[in-house]
């Protein structure tokens, strides 16, 4: 029997959770999804979206090679949507290029040459042999936008207004309250039907205001997650980013029901080494409903980075029980 399985996300966090889940595929017969935030303005998304308009697309290509098929071709083919072209000095003009990932040029020309983001990702996601769809949370791109006390270290009791994905993730202030622009961001259609239809809808990690939060702020989105008839899974991670320095693993979940105040999850699982005391984020995850499961999830190395095999290793119970 397969299980329909929706992962929430953008960047590293969602990347490692789709490596994870492509590992379980053949043992759980899973049938994924990915819903990409699509608020990137750091970086080469940044500039296309600046100059061309449309979605960003790093976020977006980073989960289509994720989910990147085994065969030699198509593995090459992964790896070249990943290339980055290097700066090629000139003494005449700048090098248009550089930075940009080849992928993201692909997607951008996909998008432009169908008129249509979704179709676009099911044609590169064709070409680089997914097992699983990648879509993004709206077909339009947003803007993300928090209010931050601190942001300034000069003046620690200030509360200012902090605008764009990536002025957001790099900020030193305490995160007060997020939102998005427009307000209410059509949801993409497909990934609202695709919610309906889900056994299971996970969410992390990641960055958790940039990367995870976003999706509930979409009202169609946000409704179809409560709605939805699936168990809902949230992943931890592992140490706290610039703009969630000052927030405890159990602020993690907090945060969640704060701006999804009718969300209710099935099960948390984390690390147990970057959870430390497990106490206060086993109340947070019983004030969510679910059950906390522990797990050795990260890479050997002591960086904070999930191992996919790992994290895959600890989904397959979950995803697998009452099956």
């Amino acid at each position: 029997m397969t299980t329909r399985v929706v992962a929430f996300g953008g960047g590293h966090g969602l990347s490692a959770s789709l490596r994870a889940l492509r590992r379980c595929a053949p043992e759980l017969d899973l049938d994924i999804t990915a819903v990409v935030t699509v608020g990137d303005d750091g970086g080469s998304s940044g500039r296309l979206r600046a100059e061309r308009g449309g979605l960003p697309p790093g976020d977006l290509r980073q989960a289509l090679v994720a989910l990147a098929g085994d065969h030699p071709a198509t593995r090459r083919s992964a790896g070249l949507f990943q290339h980055r072209f290097i700066e090629v000095p000139r003494a005449d003009t700048a090098d248009g290029l550089a930075g940009h990932a080849v992928g993201n040029l692909v997607l951008c020309g996909l998008m432009e040459l169908l008129g249509d983001p979704v179709a676009a990702l099911e044609h590169a996601g064709a070409m680089l042999g997914t097992v699983g769809r990648v879509l993004p949370m709206s077909c339009q791109p947003v803007g993300i936008e928090a209010r931050v006390r601190g942001a300034d270290p000069d003046r620690p009791d200030e509360v200012r207004t902090v605008t764009g994905q990536h002025q957001v993730a790099v900020t030193t202030g305490l995160v007060e309250s997020l939102r998005l622009t427009p307000d209410e961001p059509e949801a993409c259609p497909e990934a609202v039907e695709a919610i309906g239809a889900a056994d299971w809808l996970i969410f992390g990690p990641g960055s958790w205001y940039t990367s995870v939060l976003p999706h509930l702020l979409v009202p169609q989105l946000a409704e179809a997650i409560v709605s939805s008839p699936a168990r809902r899974l949230v992943t931890l991670n592992l140490a706290a980013e610039k703009e969630t320095l000052g927030l405890s693993v159990a602020d993690h979940l907090a945060a969640l029901r704060w701006y999804l105040p009718k969300l209710k999850v099935d099960h948390v699982l984390a690390d147990a080494k970057a959870v430390g005391d497990p106490e206060p984020v086993e109340r947070a995850a019983e004030s969510l409903g679910a059950r906390l499961v522990l797990a050795p999830v990260a890479v050997t190395d002591g960086t904070p980075r999930h191992d996919p095999a790992a994290l895959g290793a600890a989904l397959v119970p979950v995803l697998g029980a009452d099956r």
